[in-house]
């Protein structure tokens, strides 16, 4: 019954315009200091002390140290000139082929995605340069909007990523061997991407094609050298083992502000205390959901909420593929009503206790929520990167979400195909770690 009145109220408040954190923290702490929840030999001192202690345990960590400083890198590359490197590389690749810009906006949202770890942050940058542009060459604004989207989603897959920073944090799962895992079915999805966008550019005619020249790769190679290191001294180190993954986001800070205002010349240093600020207010909302979903959890565990689902999973005598395709369809429906990050910290300590039953590795398990959320911020209502790249192209969420219906379809056949051919994820760390 408390579970039950847990997760009611939690949904109302979020229906009543609440924010996250408050919604999931405001019923937890209100149920535990409620009389007859806990024994009467436990007093309410104690409760209050309990729920403090929780709070400070959930954002206790050094790993989650990466989360503001990705947030910093992020910000960093969005004014940096990095993305629009980045950009106009891609496209004297693939300018030539119908749709040409918009299979570059997404490859280069795969780059910058090994820069920021953030959705969000990846479809700020890259829509902020290739929306205006894919409209004065002839795309629909719905169309560029959607394209730049879907790219931004892979954000949160191709590592650095910050939900597999938290998804490692919350079930001790090695965080490096997460973010290899997530390079394959990454790439699979910004390919499927490309080939989407491309067909649909064919087939109605949209955009401009650039004639190839070597010279012009040339040109634009040099130019986005710099920027195209990013990934692979921040990738490799973490990979590598060389450094760990908050020293690895403390790196791509200091690579991003390299690049930024000494080979770039775009970054002021006057800019620089702006843009820390605007990163660490979201990264406090981020740390802020944490500590409230820690309270929630504890909550949950109070009221064994592992074993009552446990027993509901084994009445449903299903095989161990027909309950991982029910855990993914769950994940499914959550990110499309539920921020991801508080749908990451509330259904993952309940879900991955499944993993036995389900007969997966645990670090398949966790690319698979993380590339389910990915595509719930691909969805209305609660999608991020729609509501960021829907203001830079300035249309209505109901034509951008009706233009990106072909990559979302393609990205749900992608994630069956990883769910059910694991050495699409399984086979970089199994290679690089066991």
């Amino acid at each position: 019954m408390i579970i039950v009145l847990l997760f009611g109220l939690m949904f109302l408040l979020l229906a009543l315009g609440l924010p996250v954190a408050l919604a999931i923290g405001l019923p937890a702490i209100g149920l535990i200091v409620t009389p007859g929840v806990f024994p009467d030999s436990v007093t309410l001192a104690a409760l209050g002390q309990t729920v403090v202690q929780q709070l400070f345990s959930g954002v206790d960590s050094f790993d989650l140290l990466a989360v503001p400083l990705f947030m910093i890198a992020g910000s960093i590359m969005e004014v940096g000139g990095i993305s629009r490197r980045l950009i106009d590389f891609c496209n004297s690749l693939v300018g030539w082929a119908p749709g040409g810009l918009a299979a570059a906006a997404i490859g280069a949202s795969i780059i910058i995605a090994g820069i920021s770890g953030s959705a969000a942050a990846d479809t700020a940058a890259i829509g902020a340069v290739v929306i205006p542009t894919m409209i004065r060459q002839g795309y629909p604004p719905a169309f560029a909007a959607a394209v730049v989207a879907a790219g931004g989603a892979i954000g949160i897959i191709i590592p650095p990523s910050i939900p597999m920073i938290l998804f490692g944090f919350m079930t001790n799962i090695s965080t490096s061997q997460l973010f290899a895992g997530g390079i394959m079915v990454g790439a699979l999805l910004g390919l499927s991407f490309m080939a989407v966008a491309i067909f649909i550019s064919w087939r109605k005619g949209y955009g401009e094609r650039l004639p190839f020249t070597w010279k012009q790769v040339g040109v634009t190679g040099r130019a986005a050298l710099w920027s195209m290191g990013a990934p692979v001294i921040v990738l490799g180190g973490i990979l590598g083992g060389i450094v760990t993954v908050t020293e690895g986001a403390a790196l791509a800070v200091f690579y991003a502000l390299l690049v930024g205002t000494v080979i770039n010349k775009e970054l002021k240093w006057s800019e620089l205390p702006q843009l820390i600020i605007r990163s660490q207010v979201t990264a406090g909302g981020i740390l802020f959901i944490i500590a409230m979903a820690k309270v929630f959890g504890w909550l949950l565990a109070m009221q064994q909420s592992a074993q009552l689902l446990n027993t509901f999973v084994n009445s449903l005598a299903l095989p161990p593929v027909g309950l991982l395709l029910l855990v993914m369809l769950l994940l499914l429906v959550i990110g499309c009503v539920m921020e991801t990050t508080a749908a990451l910290l509330l259904v993952v300590p309940v879900l991955a206790l499944l993993t036995p039953q389900m007969a997966v590795d645990p670090v398949h398990f966790g690319v698979l929520v993380v590339v389910n959320l990915a595509i719930g911020m691909l969805t209305p209502p609660v999608g991020i990167c729609l509501f960021v790249s829907c203001g830079i192209a300035q249309v209505s969420l109901g034509r951008v979400s009706r233009a990106i219906a072909p990559l979302v379809l393609v990205s749900l056949v992608d994630l069956l195909i990883a769910a059910l051919w694991s050495p699409l994820i399984m086979w970089l760390p199994t290679l690089l770690y066991r």
